[in-house]
């Protein structure tokens, strides 16, 4: 891990136009990294046009240099500054912005090859959320991955972030909780066919509906030897330092009692669980967005429960389930 060499300041800010909002945009503007909000989760930003701010996420976070960054946009019109936006696909990306979704274009000059792992497309997303949004309107478009050193659990809150970059950054922005919990969904619209590279917040069964005078979309697996062509594709993420494995539901009683922490939905736990100690709720099955929400915090908790290992309930690979499901396996695969 880096030296804690650098001042942080951490600004709290519930009103939209608080000053501070002008200092991390100063900071920005002047090369330094931001940790701010977005509605999926929190992320590190550098100004998008400044390839040394942009070197600084990789020496921050430890991040592979051929994991490319997603670029975050004020607004629709600020796309068409950086990327290339096919008549066809204009309507969809207008339909779907701002929100969860970050859409893989052919790039324009203006983006360094630092952002994009040396690509010619780039990932392009406008948050929902209205700080990112003031912040991309004051200092440009912001190169940004999750505000978590790499490897670990994306933050889904300020203190997720504190505990990963605070001494490394010059700012991190609190604003509370993010309200999805996992990373965007990312579409590649440079091929014939729209292709998902990350599954996220809006699924593909929505994406099929949206898509659907296109036949719809496809899922790409990666190869093990292939260069990303987004984040989260190919390295190890959302991972405790700890073991952890899934386990199916009907099994996860076998760990009741046991010197292992469980990680599961109210439901498994009211009808496998009710007597055990060592249990710690996800979310609920009926509302499956609530595990999306608490995942990456549960996962952090992982390695600080006194548990020196960790089983979390398989979940359907369908719907908001099968996004939670790319997260979980990612998570556990090393063990």
């Amino acid at each position: 891990m880096n030296e804690n060499t650098t001042k942080t300041k951490v600004i709290k800010i519930s009103d939209l136009y608080n000053d501070d909002i002008q200092y991390a945009c100063d900071i920005l503007k002047n090369g330094g990294l931001v940790a701010f909000p977005t509605e999926t989760v929190y992320g590190l930003g550098a100004c998008a046009l400044n390839p040394a701010a942009v070197k600084k996420i990789f020496e921050v976070k430890g991040r592979p240099q051929d994991n490319p960054l997603i670029v975050h946009l004020a607004s629709f019109n600020q796309v068409n500054e950086v990327a290339y936006v096919e008549e066809k696909h204009l309507n969809i990306i207008k339909r779907l912005t701002p929100g969860p979704v970050t859409f893989v274009l052919k790039k324009k000059g203006i983006i360094p090859p630092e952002v994009t792992a040396g690509l010619d497309t780039v990932g392009v997303r406008v948050p929902a959320h209205p700080i990112a949004q003031r912040l991309a309107q004051c200092a440009g478009p912001i190169a940004a991955p999750s505000a978590n050193l790499s490897g670990k659990p994306s933050p889904t809150d300020a203190k997720s972030v504190i505990e990963d970059l605070f001494g490394l950054v010059e700012c991190i922005i609190d604003a509370g909780e993010s309200a999805f919990g996992i990373e965007s969904t990312i579409i590649d619209l440079t091929k014939e066919r729209p292709l998902v590279l990350r599954p996220g917040p809006v699924t593909i069964e929505e994406l099929n509906e949206i898509f659907k005078e296109f036949g719809g979309v496809e899922f790409y697996i990666p190869k093990s030897d292939e260069k990303p062509l987004a984040p989260g594709m190919k390295y190890r993420h959302y991972a405790p330092e700890k073991s952890l494995k899934m386990v199916e539901p009907e099994k996860i009683q076998e760990y009741a009692n046991k010197d292992v922490l469980i990680l599961c939905t109210l439901e498994t736990c009211e009808k496998y669980l009710r007597n055990a100690n060592n249990v710690h709720i996800i979310g609920e099955y009926a509302k499956p967005y609530t595990i999306a929400q608490n995942l990456y915090k549960s996962l952090r908790l992982v390695d600080k429960s006194p548990y020196p290992e960790a089983v979390i309930e398989k979940l359907p690979e369908e719907g908001i389930f099968f996004s939670i499901m790319n997260r979980i396996k990612k998570a556990a695969s090393k063990s």
